[in-house]
Formats: structure tokens, sequence, C-alpha cells
């Protein structure tokens, strides 16, 4: 027979108050306040040296405009590339089993922490005119990517794809693939389920990872100057602009810096949602 006591003393404990403590220990606390000064002091300086009363002046130069337009324009084409090549990249290794998986998962998520200068080297060794694949381009149909404006579109898809694919991979391992074998069952194709069913499912994810893909497209420096150059109207992007005019007019690289945080402020609030509802 069960003593009644015992129940009794866990509705006892139940119904007790509960003391939350809400202190920070301070070995927690100083150290998170020093590294939320150390992210955010070097943006609220570039707030506070910003010419703002030159700052009409600065933006509507023939130069910024340019590198400006270069930048959103090869930006959204690096961004429609990797949409095109990654999203079936990111449904192959989140639905397909086959051998080396892991290993193709490591290599497409490596540009993400290559060094960006070494993704520019290593463009060059493959589609260079003297490439593994490029000097083919150049004998067989004239095609020369480095120091063109499509260099700049391959440099800056070939380090924003990773983001697109691990965000459109996620989606895809959270969404349910009993959904797919239905269509399947109702005599849907493979391709036909994934246009129809799986796709609309994963739309959220796709859209996060393109604005992402973009937003980092739009930043890339290290691969593009290396692969592409710094030629002003046909591979000057906005922060190439930026690190030649620290050189000579550092008013105006403040400015071009401003233009670049502000557009990445824009991206972080519209994901603001996406990542609310992942957490």
């Amino acid at each position: 027979m069960t003593s009644p006591v015992k129940p009794r003393a866990a509705d006892a404990l139940e119904s007790a108050p509960r003391r939350v403590r809400t202190g920070v220990p301070l070995p927690l606390l100083l150290p998170a306040l020093i590294g939320l000064v150390f992210l955010v002091l070097p943006l609220l300086a570039l707030l506070i040296r910003a010419p703002w009363r030159a700052m009409p002046d600065l933006l509507t130069s023939a130069e910024v405009w340019q590198a400006l337009r270069l930048s959103l324009i090869c930006a959204t084409a690096a961004t429609a590339v990797s949409l095109v090549l990654g999203v079936p990249l990111a449904w192959l290794l989140a639905r397909v089993e086959f051998p080396g998986r892991g290993l193709v998962r490591a290599l497409v998520t490596l540009p993400l922490v290559l060094p960006p200068v070494v993704g520019g080297v290593a463009l060059l060794m493959a589609l260079g005119r003297n490439g593994v694949v490029g000097r083919l381009l150049d004998s067989w149909f004239g095609i020369t990517l480095p120091f063109t404006t499509a260099g700049v579109v391959v440099a800056e898809a070939f380090v924003a794809m990773p983001f697109l694919v691990i965000s459109v991979e996620g989606t895809l391992r959270a969404t349910d693939p009993r959904y797919e074998e239905a269509a399947a069952t109702l005599g849907a194709s493979r391709f036909t389920a994934f246009r129809r069913v799986t796709l609309p499912l994963i739309a959220p994810g796709v859209a996060a990872g393109a604005v992402l893909a973009w937003a980092r497209a739009l930043g890339e420096f290290g691969a593009t100057i290396t692969f592409a150059g710094n030629f002003p109207g046909r591979t000057q992007t906005m922060p190439l602009a930026v690190y030649l005019a620290l050189q000579s007019d550092p008013e105006a690289a403040i400015a071009l810096s401003l233009v670049l945080l502000a557009v990445s402020i824009a991206v972080l609030a519209g994901l603001r949602d996406r990542w609310m509802t992942a957490s």
C-alpha cells in the first residue's frame, strides 16, 4: 500500500514558491561587458568620426555611385548563382545518403573559414588564363574571367554560396520528409515533389540564406581583389573603394563604410524574425 505522505510532500514542494537567483556572477559579467564594448566601440567610433556635413557631397560623387552600382549588380548576380547551384546542393546534402557526404559537406563549408585571399588565389589557379579550367575556357570559348566584372561575380559567389547552402540544408533537415513521400505515393516524381511540395515549405529558409549570401557578396574584398583586381567601373566594388579611399581620402572611406554598415543593419533587421522563429 502506498503511503499518502509522499504525494503530499511532492505537492508541497510543487506549491512552494521557487526562489530564482537573478544576480549575474561578476566573473561572467565583467568579460561579457568587455566583449560588448569590444564589438560596439569600433562601430560607435565610425559614427562619431563620420563627416556628416560633407556626407551628401561624398556620397553623390560619380566614383561612389559607380562602385555602389557595380556592388549591387555583382552581389545580386552572385546571389542568383548561389540560388541556382546552392539550393540543389543543399537538398543533396540533406536528403540523399551517399559515401563521403560528410567530406562533401566539409568542402562546401570550407570557404566560410578559408581566408578570402587564399580563395582568390585558388580561383586564379582554377579559372585563370593558365588555370586548370581557365585555359580551356580561354582556348575553346574565348572566355576570360580574371579581372572582369564576371570575375567579381564568380569570386563573390564562391564566398557567399556556403551561407545559403547551410541555411537551406538546416531548413530541409527541420522539414518532415513525409510530405515528399506522400507526394511520391500520389505519382509525383522526385523533382515534382521538390518543386511543388518541398520548395514552398523551405521558402523562408531559402529567403534567409539568399539575404545572407547577398550581404556576404556585397562585403567581399579579399577574393575579389585577388581574382578580379581593382579597376574603377569594372571590378571596383564598394569594399575595394573603401580600401582605396582610405589611403587618400579618409572622410570618403568613412562615408562609404557607413553605407555598408547601413546595409548590414538592414540585413540583420530583415532576418530578425527568421532568427526569432528558429530559436
